[in-house]
């Protein structure tokens, strides 16, 4: 059901923790299945220099939040606001579709954290659309973004 990649990121997890001092933090979840994620980041130069996440949920919601904080750092926030579902699923080796909210969440709790920190500095947030606070996102559908 799962890849080797996935379970690799759900039984040694990357970048686990809480900046203290981070310049971004991202919250999201889903009250439907019940994954809560908090992404922190610290910025250089508009390039994430250090991320880590909190997660409660499920091995799939663990593997994507670990898997996002490894693609974005180093990152521009433009080209890590850029993240999709499907590059978060295709760099785990695949997700089962009852599984892809999982990658929708860790991507808005990066953009979400990437908000934060440009609001912050007094600029126009640029992450676009929170999809899972969409009313109508449900969290079990593979709506077939790319």
């Amino acid at each position: 059901m799962y890849s080797e990649k996935v379970m690799d990121h759900f039984a040694n997890p990357r970048n686990v923790g809480v900046i203290e001092d981070a310049d971004g933090v991202g919250e999201v979840g889903n009250p439907v299945c019940g994954d809560v994620m908090k992404i922190t980041i610290k910025v250089a130069e508009d390039r994430i220099e250090d991320i880590k996440f909190q997660t409660l949920g499920c091995g799939a919601a663990i593997a994507t939040s670990s898997i996002v904080t490894e693609m974005a750092k180093g990152m521009t926030l433009e080209e890590a606001v850029a993240i999709t579902k499907q590059q978060v699923a295709d760099e785990l080796g695949g997700l089962p579709p009852a599984k892809m909210h999982c990658s929708v969440l860790a991507t808005d709790g990066l953009k979400r954290a990437v908000d934060d920190y440009l609001v912050k500095h007094g600029r126009e947030p640029i992450g676009g659309p929170i999809v899972s606070d969409d009313p109508h996102f449900d969290p079990h559908e593979d709506d077939g973004e790319v």
